[in-house]
This record gives C-alpha cells, sequence and structure tokens, in this order.
C-alpha cells in the first residue's frame, strides 16, 4: 500500500472514531468500528487508545505505521449519527463502498434532531405520565406537564446558545422546580410533592452513566470513571437548580 493510501485511510478511519466518541458511542464500540473500517479498508492492523477529551490511533500497513491525535468535543447524544457510521462500516466490509464512498457519506454525515415544537409537548407529556404512575391527581400531572414542557423548551433555548451543559440543567431545574412547586403555594393539588419530583426526570443523565459503566465493566476504566464524573456533575448541577429554587419558594 502507497504511503499517500495509507494516510487517506487513517484520517478516514480517525474520523469516524472521532465522531463516534463525540455523539456517545461506548468506548468498546468505537475500537471495534475503527479495527474493521481499517482492515476492510486494506490495512492491516489500527490500534486506538481513547482518554477523556482525545484519542491517538495508529494504523499499520506493509511494516510502516502511522500515528495520529484527536480531540473530542461533544456534541451530545445522537443515535443516528453512531448508526448511520456503524453503517458505514458494514457497507465497506461487505466490498460495496471504497475508500473514496467512505469519505463522501461521512462528510455528508449530520446530526438530525426533532423540531422543538415536538419535543417540548412530548416531554411534558412523559413527565406528567410518570406523575400519573406516582400516584398524582388531575392537577399534578397537569402541573407536571406545565413545568417539564417550560423547562424543557428553557433547556433547549439555552443549548442553542451554546451556553456551558452545567449551567444549562441548573438553570432549567431551577425553572421546571419553581413552576412546579406553585401545587404547594396555592393548594391546587392533594399530592403537591409529586409534580416536584416527575418534572425533573428530564434531568436524569441516564445514558452518560449506562456508559459510563459499560465503558468500566469493559476494561475502559479512565474513559467510564470520565463520564461517570460528568454525570455525577450534571446532577449536581440540577440539584443546585431545585434547591434554589426551593429556597425561593420558601418549602425549607
Amino acid at each position: 500500500m502507497y504511503a499517500t493510501t495509507q494516510n487517506d485511510i487513517t484520517r478516514q478511519v480517525v474520523r469516524v472514531a472521532q465522531l463516534l466518541l463525540a455523539y456517545g458511542a461506548e468506548s468498546e464500540l468505537v475500537e471495534e468500528i475503527t479495527q474493521r473500517l481499517g482492515h476492510a479498508l486494506g490495512l492491516e492492523s489500527v490500534e486506538i487508545s481513547i482518554s477523556s477529551n482525545s484519542l491517538v490511533l495508529t494504523s499499520l500497513s506493509v511494516g510502516r505505521c502511522i500515528t495520529t491525535t484527536r480531540r473530542i468535543r461533544e456534541h451530545g447524544i445522537n443515535m443516528t449519527v453512531v448508526c448511520e457510521l456503524q453503517r458505514i462500516c458494514l457497507l465497506t466490509e461487505k466490498g460495496i463502498y471504497g475508500l473514496t464512498e467512505v469519505r463522501k457519506r461521512v462528510g455528508r454525515i449530520e446530526p438530525k434532531t426533532y423540531p422543538a415544537k415536538y419535543v417540548v409537548p412530548m416531554i411534558g407529556l412523559s413527565c406528567a405520565s410518570f406523575c400519573h404512575l406516582f400516584g398524582g391527581d388531575l392537577v399534578a400531572c397537569l402541573i407536571t406537564f406545565l413545568a417539564s414542557a417550560v423547562g424543557m423548551f428553557v433547556r433547549l433555548s439555552i443549548a442553542k446558545r451554546h451556553f456551558n451543559l452545567l449551567l444549562n440543567f441548573s438553570a432549567t431545574a431551577f425553572v421546571t422546580t419553581l413552576i412546579a412547586q406553585t401545587g404547594y403555594q396555592f393548594d391546587l393539588t392533594d399530592t403537591p410533592k409529586l409534580p416536584m419530583a416527575a418534572s425533573v426526570l428530564m434531568l436524569v443523565p441516564g445514558f452518560p452513566m449506562i456508559n459510563s459503566i459499560s465503558d468500566m465493566v469493559k476494561g475502559h476504566l479512565n474513559v467510564g470513571i470520565s463520564r461517570w464524573g460528568h454525570a455525577t456533575l450534571l446532577t449536581v448541577a440540577s440539584v443546585i437548580g431545585i434547591t434554589i429554587a426551593m429556597q425561593i419558594g420558601g418549602l425549607f
């Protein structure tokens, strides 16, 4: 294999690994996809080392090694991107795609998100459903729907302006709890505690926690601990927002 070809293949493989990590794939999957894609494109060996915010990849072909490093910038969880990269790998293994097709497909990948006009009411409905399952009455469910829908709108608005994620979670929790505690303030429901509990469930960082445990179980301790720490910080930020809102409402 010519050196230029190996360089191009290595760049594409490390780009795929970079996208997988940026959009929430677990470390084991990143290693598997990069190695399979590298072999499908003609590399003899692909070795990858993943840390909390960077990755190092080495490719071997005809006795020649190329090592490259990339920085990881998180873009949020998006399984559409992860699935598309897996599909590219499968089609390459089957011989349908070559290096040129892989480069084009990877270059065209864009994360798809649902419009806010659909996300906001659905989040409100899901949290209201939890309130109903917890035993809340109709008024409690309505308060939960309003609080979580407004909170999700605030969260999306802050995210659109690229503020720090910890500040985003704290502000969202504050606004959501401030609205959810109206059942206490005006004696509107017989179950005023439930809206406060159910409306902030949208802030539970479930996916990062699952990924962190999966990484640690499969031997990627440094990445797993990093993801666990990040999820813990998001939880603490939410708790701070909830506490400030409850303090303002006089519930302490």
